[in-house]
C-alpha cells in the first residue's frame, strides 16, 4: 500500500520532503478550494522541485463541473507544471455518461504530452450529499474512460469519514471492481491511524491523508509533521507485516 501525502504550500512540501523516507507520493492540492482543490501551476512546479526526484508528484485539478473541455486543460496544465499523477474530482458530473466524458478527454489531454503519467479518476463516499455519480460506479467510469486508478475521497469535510458514508465491505467492493478492471484503487477521506488494519486487508493501493500528519489533526490549520507521517507509515507497514503474516 502507498502512502499519499497532500501538503498545500512549498513551505509544506519541504517538511514532506524531509520525510520522504516515510512516504510514496507527495500530492498538491488547496484544501481552502474544496476536497480536491486545484493549486497554482507554479506550486506544482516548485514543490516538484523540492520533493526528491524518485518520489511521484501528484496533482489535483479541482471539484471539477461537467465541462469536459475545460477540464482537459486544466489537466494538461497539471501535468505540464511537473505532476506525475493527474487527480480529477467529477463534483459535476450526475451521471456516469457525463463522468467517461470529462475522463476520456482528461486522459487525450495528458497522455498526448506525456504517455507514462497516470490518471485517476476521482470520486466521492458522500456523493449522495452533493448529487454527483454513486461511488462504486467509479472504477467502471475510469475503465471506460481509459484512466489508470479510481478513487474515493469525501466531498464535505465535516469531521465525517469515509466510512462514514462507504461503509469498509462496501469499499472493498470498489477496490475488488478497479482490480478487476486493472486499475489501481485510492482511498481517502479523513482517514485514521485505526483505518489500517481494514484498508490493508481490503488491499487498498494507494491511501491518501493530509489530517492525520497534520498537527492536531486538522487538515485546514495544522501543519503536515514529520514525525506524523513518520509515525502514519510505521502503522502501515505493521498492519501489512500482519496481514502477511496473518496474525493481524
Amino acid at each position: 500500500m502507498l502512502l499519499l501525502i497532500s501538503p498545500d504550500s512549498v513551505e509544506e512540501a519541504l517538511d514532506c520532503a524531509k520525510a520522504a523516507a516515510h512516504l510514496d507520493i507527495v500530492d498538491v492540492k488547496k484544501p481552502d478550494e474544496g476536497s480536491l482543490g486545484a493549486n497554482y501551476p507554479w506550486v506544482i512546479r516548485e514543490i516538484r522541485e523540492v520533493v526528491p526526484a524518485d518520489k511521484p508528484v501528484s496533482a489535483t485539478v479541482g471539484d471539477v463541473p461537467y465541462k469536459p473541455g475545460t477540464v482537459a486543460q486544466a489537466a494538461l496544465g497539471a501535468v505540464v507544471s511537473g505532476a506525475g499523477y493527474i487527480k480529477v474530482g467529477l463534483y459535476g458530473c450526475t451521471t456516469p455518461e457525463q463522468a467517461v466524458e470529462v475522463m476520456r478527454g482528461v486522459v487525450r489531454a495528458v497522455k498526448d504530452y506525456r504517455p507514462d503519467a497516470l490518471v485517476v479518476a476521482s470520486g466521492y463516499a458522500d456523493a449522495h450529499r452533493i448529487g454527483c455519480v454513486n461511488p462504486l460506479a467509479l472504477p467502471d467510469i475510469a475503465h471506460r474512460s481509459g484512466s489508470d486508478a479510481a478513487m474515493l475521497d469525501t466531498a464535505i469535510k465535516d469531521g465525517t469519514r469515509l466510512f462514514d458514508h462507504v461503509p469498509p465491505d462496501a469499499c472493498a467492493e470498489f477496490v475488488r471492481l478497479a482490480h478487476q478492471a486493472d486499475l489501481l484503487a485510492a482511498l481517502a477521506g479523513s482517514i485514521k491511524v485505526g483505518d489500517l488494519r481494514e484498508l490493508t486487508a481490503m488491499h487498498t493501493d494507494i491511501v491518501g491523508v493530509r489530517g492525520a500528519v497534520c498537527a492536531g489533526g486538522d487538515r485546514d490549520r495544522g501543519r503536515i509533521e514529520g514525525r506524523l507521517v513518520a509515525d502514519f507509515r510505521a502503522e502501515m507497514d505493521r498492519h501489512a507485516r500482519a496481514h502477511t503474516t496473518g496474525t493481524g
